[in-house]
C-alpha cells in the first residue's frame, strides 16, 4: 500500500481535497479530526495537568489552550509531547486497517507535515495550494479569525512556495472542484506505479 501525505498551509483547500480523495474511494486519515477526538478523550487529564484551567466539562477548551501555547515555544513543545504519541497510535491503527482492507493507496491529511518531518513517514507528498489573495480571503472569512491570528498561524507554517518545491504532487484549488477531481485522478494513477519509500 502506498501512503500519500496530504498537506498545505491554512486556507489552501486541503480539507476539500481530502474529501475528494475519500470520494474517489481512498481511505483518508484526518489528523485534525483525531486531535478533536483526543481533546474530548484521553488527552484531557494530561493537558489539564500540564496547563491547568484549559479544560472544562471533560474536554479541552481550545481557546483557553491556544491562549497558553500560541507564541510560546516551550509550552507548544510540552503540548506536542502529550499529543503526538496519542496521535501516533491512531495513525498506526488507520494504516493497519487500510492495509487489511486491501487499499492500494491511503492518504494521511496532516497540516504540519513538513514542520514535523512527517514527509519521512509517507511515500509521497501532495501539497494543496491557491493564490495568496484567495488564501487570505478564505481564512479571514472564518469565525474568530483576525489578521494577527492569521499571521501567528502562518509564522508556524513552512511557506507555500517551499512546500510546493518539496512536493511530489501539487493540487491547485484556485479554479473550483472539477480541476481538483481531475488532478486527484492523475495522482492516483501515478501513485499506483510508485515504489514505497517509507521505512
Amino acid at each position: 500500500m502506498l501512503v500519500l501525505g496530504l498537506t498545505g498551509s491554512i486556507g489552501m483547500g486541503k480539507s476539500t481535497t481530502a474529501k475528494l480523495f475519500a470520494e474517489a474511494g481512498v481511505p483518508v486519515y484526518d489528523a485534525d479530526a483525531t486531535v478533536h477526538r483526543i481533546y474530548e478523550g484521553e488527552a484531557v487529564p494530561l493537558i489539564e495537568a500540564a496547563f491547568p484551567g484549559t479544560t472544562a466539562d471533560g474536554r479541552v477548551d481550545r481557546a483557553k489552550l491556544s491562549a497558553q501555547v500560541v507564541g510560546n515555544d516551550v509550552a507548544m513543545k510540552r503540548l506536542e509531547q502529550i499529543v503526538h504519541p496519542l496521535l501516533g497510535a491512531y495513525h498506526k491503527k488507520f494504516l493497519d486497517d487500510a492495509e487489511r482492507a486491501g487499499a492500494l493507496v491511503a492518504v494521511v491529511d496532516v497540516p504540519l507535515l513538513y514542520e514535523t518531518s512527517g514527509e519521512k513517514r509517507v511515500d509521497a507528498v501532495v501539497v494543496v495550494t491557491t493564490d495568496p489573495e484567495q488564501q487570505r480571503r478564505r481564512i479571514l472569512a472564518r469565525d474568530n479569525m483576525t489578521p494577527e491570528k492569521l499571521d501567528a498561524i502562518l509564522a508556524r507554517q513552512l511557506p507555500d512556495a517551499e512546500k510546493r518545491k518539496r512536493a511530489d504532487f501539487v493540487v491547485d484549488t484556485s479554479h473550483g472542484l472539477e480541476p481538483v477531481r481531475a488532478r486527484i485522478g492523475e495522482i492516483l494513477a501515478e501513485a499506483a506505479k510508485m515504489k514505497r519509500r517509507r521505512p
